[in-house]
């Protein structure tokens, strides 16, 4: 592909992924499907049933629905959209929640039943929401990706349908283009103009998201345990910020991220460790984007072959892209990115998925310290090779094994895992 066609897909690609979102998304795009079905039902639903896919329960179960006074799960979630959701805003459908809406959210659910059930689709991201009232009732489905709305209808009319296996084209930019050498001509070559507003506003809110979580009471305040016992030399300061963000978003922090492959995780991942190297090498903004680039677009090809959702830890991806953008601010070129993301997922491959919750942000911790010593393992003269494990020679290879493993074999864990979280006693989604 012509250099300018494709650089222009990678901004298009860009553009699709690093969007604004408030809470963890799979919340999120539950209180968006219930939103838009109270809006078509053009009234207070008084009984609502949910259908959703096992990782939409796995990853709402255990999260604060923002703006919902501490409240967890899909019940919260449904409440907050029927209530005070404003659909225009999408991944921000409840950022905008006064005093008064806040306590009718926890009247509605003391008032109004909600049924949650597991789906019949086979697909790992649906939601399907029904609200009814006074005789009449609307249904929203969103499937595939957090809001790719296949069905509205109102009562018997279906007002709006489309095929839900878009696969990955559709309204989606394709994918399969991506790969490391392009990655990186791309951001040595693009015109920074075209991704400057996206890139610093990925800046300027996920790094307000990071100080907070370190400033405030949040989770398992992952980020001051790191500072607070290993002091705050660069490497331990990148783990310990990308953290906090995602202890503060997991637990309740009603301020926005900018997310990558649909995950606010992901996207504090890929950027704030990028962010803290190039403040420490006092490093200039324009060497700076060009690296949040690499590791934003070398997360996109790692989780485009595992999936939205899966067994597989998405932050895994996140901190190979920060290690690649690291390499990047260090100096490093095609051979010490290509290497620092082999090694780094031959070390944390096969961390679990088991929900959106506090532990994340250490799981966080672990993905960024794996990116980071996989690019100093190369520079000082060691790697992981060909026939190590799931190393196979080549970056690209290599990351095909693991699309491999995270999307077809871990299936069974990822089913394991469901069953685990919601056989104890007391579970409720």
């Amino acid at each position: 592909m012509e250099r300018m066609s494709r650089n222009q897909c990678y901004i298009d690609i860009l553009n699709e992924e690093l969007l604004p979102a408030m809470g963890c998304t799979e919340p999120i795009a539950v209180a968006y499907a219930a939103a838009i079905a109270k809006s078509i039902l053009g009234v207070t639903p008084q009984q609502v049933t949910v259908q959703v896919s096992g990782n939409i329960i796995k990853n709402v179960k255990s999260v604060i629905v923002p703006n919902t006074g501490g409240m967890k799960g899909i019940a919260a979630a449904v409440a907050a959209g029927c209530v005070a959701g404003r659909a225009e805003k999408k991944l921000e459908v409840i950022s905008e929640v006064s005093g008064r809406e806040q306590a009718a959210i926890k009247e509605f659910i003391a008032a109004v039943p909600i049924e949650i059930k597991a789906a019949a689709s086979p697909k790992v991201f649906y939601i399907d929401i029904t609200v009814e009232a006074g005789g009449h009732c609307a249904t929203v489905c969103i499937a595939d990706y957090h809001t790719n709305i296949v069905l509205k209808k109102h009562d018997q009319e279906v007002l709006f349908t489309k095929q839900d296996d878009y696969g990955a084209q559709d309204i989606k930019s394709d994918r399969s283009i991506l790969n490391v050498q392009d990655i990186i001509d791309f951001a040595n070559t693009v015109e920074l103009a075209k991704v400057k507003e996206l890139l610093d506003r990925q800046i300027a809110y996920n790094t307000t998201i990071a100080e907070e979580g370190l400033k405030n009471n949040y989770g398992a305040n992952i980020g001051k345990v790191l500072l607070d016992t290993y002091g705050d030399d660069i490497k331990i300061r990148a783990k310990a910020k990308a953290a906090a963000g995602s202890d503060a978003r997991m637990n309740g922090c009603e301020l926005p991220v900018v997310i990558v492959s649909g995950s606010g995780n992901q996207g504090i991942t890929a950027s704030i460790p990028v962010i803290e190297y190039a403040r420490e090498l006092k490093l200039n903004d324009e060497t700076l984007y060009r690296a949040l680039l690499i590791s934003n677009l070398v997360t996109i090809h790692l989780k485009t072959g595992i999936g939205r959702l899966s067994a597989y830890c998405g932050a895994i991806s996140a901190g190979c892209g920060s290690g690649a953008g690291i390499a990047y601010l260090s100096g490093g070129r095609y051979p010490e990115i290509a290497h620092t993301i082999v090694n780094s997922l031959a070390i944390a491959s096969g961390i679990i998925c088991d929900g959106a919750k506090a532990s994340c942000a250490a799981k966080i911790a672990l993905a960024v310290e794996a990116g980071i010593f996989g690019y100093y393992m190369y520079v000082n003269g060691q790697q992981f090779r060909d026939g190590d494990g799931i190393v196979t020679k080549g970056v690209e290879n290599t990351i095909r094994n693991v699309g491999e493993l995270a999307h077809l074999g871990m299936r069974e864990t990822d089913k394991q895992i469901l069953k685990i979280m919601l056989g104890r006693q007391h579970c409720s989604y």
